[in-house]
């Protein structure tokens, strides 16, 4: 399976800076608040929202003490953080279909910051399903081949049997497992119990027609700067796009 494009929308977890990954652990506590209160409880077991999104913690290395307290704060009782799930939708440079899953409290704060975000930049925010329509939800799990040097056979027959739908070794680095939306968690779960260790485990949004690159320098750095700015916003959950190119 194509495109994923090796790391491009997850390359900044393996080695962030403090403040990055402290960032991000903020991000997936706020997605893990949502999961539990949609979900309907604090038990992974029976909610699979819950169990995706504590797969996703894992991989990128947060703590289970961390995990434990946010989960116990949802299920407070004083808890009354209430955020609004909405998607954003529009162009980069030259075209490039750009996806921004958000979570706020201020739904007119936020569409608007996205909104300059997009003009700013070369681009244009546009309606609805105007470029997602163009992309598959999937689980998408990356393996750490960095140091291990493992055996490509023997870990596309583990996750195969792990229940994993797709495997692709992306080089040196990394192999990717793709599984369906719902499946994400349970698969990580597995690979992990095998002694796999996991860069990143998450439903993403994969383009289906592979990925545009950019030709002009300008639109690079545009582009660029454009996806820095969503992924700074403490709104911003993920973005997704269809650029060859991202750093």
């Amino acid at each position: 399976m194509s495109g994923h494009s090796k790391w491009h929308n997850i390359q900044k977890t393996k080695g962030a800076a403090d403040a990055k990954r402290a960032q991000a652990f903020t991000k997936i506590a706020r997605e893990m608040i949502v999961a539990v209160k949609e979900g309907g409880g604090g038990d992974p077991r029976s909610n699979s929202k819950l169990a995706t999104v504590i797969a996703k913690a894992k991989a990128a290395n947060m703590p289970n003490d961390n995990i434990k307290r946010t989960i116990d704060k949802a299920l407070g009782a004083g808890n009354t953080e209430n955020y609004e799930k909405i998607t954003y939708e529009g162009y980069g440079p030259q075209g490039v279909a750009v996806i921004v899953e958000t979570m706020t409290d201020n739904r007119n704060r936020t569409a608007g910051e996205m909104r300059h975000y997009f003009d700013k930049y070369g681009g244009n925010m546009g309606a609805a399903n105007c470029v997602s329509w163009s992309f598959d939800r999937k689980g998408v799990i990356v393996i750490d081949n960095e140091d291990e040097e493992l055996d490509e056979d023997t870990v596309m027959m583990d996750a195969l049997d792990s229940g994993a739908a797709d495997f692709e070794n992306e080089g040196d680095e990394t192999m990717t497992v793709y599984t369906t939306e719902d499946d994400v968690a349970a698969v990580a779960d597995a690979l992990t119990a095998k002694g796999y260790k996991l860069l990143s485990a998450q439903v993403e949004m994969l383009p289906q027609n592979g990925y545009i690159k950019l030709t002009n320098e300008d639109d690079i750095k545009n582009m660029q700067k454009m996806l820095d700015m969503f992924e700074d916003n403490d709104d911003v959950q993920n973005v997704w796009h269809n650029w060859e190119d991202a750093e």
